[in-house]
């Protein structure tokens, strides 16, 4: 999911049919406020309270609309013009006209957060005191429209809430896909690095060798070209593996590359011929380390001579090259992710007199 759907998803969640019922429900506060206009105004008084309730249903209809389709400057004119008749319609309506102003307060509420309960509180207080206070009305507290505004406020700040919650659910939904994604790319760039950088480096070598011999010895030069095509034909089944997300990676199989590389590179191989030293577990990791290092020693060190040693917890790869890599490319950085994942280290670095060092060290485990 990327972010444009997660943002219509969010979208679609905050305008479908909750958003309508809530925004419905709330025009019952003009209907109901309408009666408190013909019980306290008659005549011309009683029409022009009830074209003023009307004119509060028609412009809070255009400022949900408005808040739905995030048309703000809207929005807050039409609110403005809710409040001001909100206004207009207490000398009409008296009482009653503060179930006006919980579709006021209830409209402002998922602007404010939770500031709106205050606001709510206030406007309240006001519902249950100004009938009292204003002597004309001879009323008595308003508490039955203080109520219905508090409650009324307290539903809609939960509903904003919950879509607050929703959206951030989608977005960190999304976020989530993203980075596995990610995290699946950087997997199969890593594995296609490992494994066809050592497949290619070989198949370099062996063609470049058999084009030497084709002059001399014709015989070892077809053999070369076999064991490229027997390269080549690995290569394209690691490049399935990786896809695929299978990778059939042994120590004993790299050593066994990595021996015939070196033979082809013309460097004298000092490699192990039992792997029985390292445990199951770490004999997947070993080998990539010995594929990366021997990788390198054919790419970099112009060597003659390479060795490996191995442990139950630690391998390390030396050659009297001129030196490996001098900055970290893509296979040292991967072999660096894989070996940390498994609470090891790396450690690499020139030796003296000559040559360069590839170490990788895991922590022993303790048996009790």
């Amino acid at each position: 999911m990327n972010d444009s759907t997660a943002s219509a998803d969010a979208q679609r969640w905050v305008r479908g049919w909750r958003r309508l019922l809530l925004d419905a429900g709330l025009l019952a506060f003009p209907g109901v406020t309408v009666p408190g206009v013909l019980e306290y105004s008659h005549g011309s008084a009683a029409v022009a309270g009830c074209v003023i309730v009307g004119a509060f249903a028609v412009a809070y209809v255009v400022a949900a609309v408005a808040a739905a389709h995030r048309s703000w400057p809207r929005y807050w004119v039409f609110l403005g013009i809710c409040t001001v008749l909100f206004a207009a319609s207490l000398p009409f309506a008296h009482a009653e006209a503060f179930f006006l102003a919980a579709v006021v307060v209830s409209l402002i509420a998922p602007r404010l957060g939770h500031y709106s309960l205050a606001l709510g509180a206030v406007v309240a207080l006001a519902a249950v005191v100004v009938p009292w206070a204003v002597r004309p009305w001879r009323a008595e507290p308003g508490w039955p429209q203080a109520i219905a505004l508090f409650f009324t406020v307290l539903v809609v700040y939960a509903f904003s809430e919950a879509v607050r919650a929703n959206t951030a659910l989608v977005e960190a939904r999304a976020e989530v896909a993203r980075l596995a994604s990610e995290a699946e790319r950087t997997r199969i760039a890593r594995d296609l690095h490992d494994l066809l950088g050592h497949s290619l480096t070989a198949i370099t070598v062996k063609s470049t060798l058999a084009r030497r011999l084709l002059d001399t010895e014709i015989g070892r030069a077809g053999e070369e070209m076999t064991a490229v095509e027997t390269l080549a034909r690995q290569a394209l089944t690691d490049v399935r593996a990786a896809v695929s997300g299978y990778r059939d990676v042994t120590l004993a199989g790299e050593l066994a590359r990595g021996r015939e590389l070196l033979r082809a590179c013309g460097v004298t191989a000092d490699l192990p011929t039992a792997v029985d030293v390292v445990g199951p577990d770490h004999q997947e990791l070993f080998g990539w380390v010995v594929r990366e290092g021997l990788t390198n020693v054919a790419r970099h060190a112009r060597a003659t001579r390479c060795a490996v040693t191995l442990s139950a917890s630690s391998v390390e790869v030396v050659d009297d090259g001129v030196g490996g890599m001098t900055a970290e490319g893509t296979g040292l950085t991967g072999l660096r992710e894989r070996v940390a994942a498994a609470g090891g280290s790396v450690e690499t670095g020139p030796i003296h007199p000559r040559g360069w060092r590839l170490s990788v060290s895991l922590t022993p485990v303790e048996v009790p």
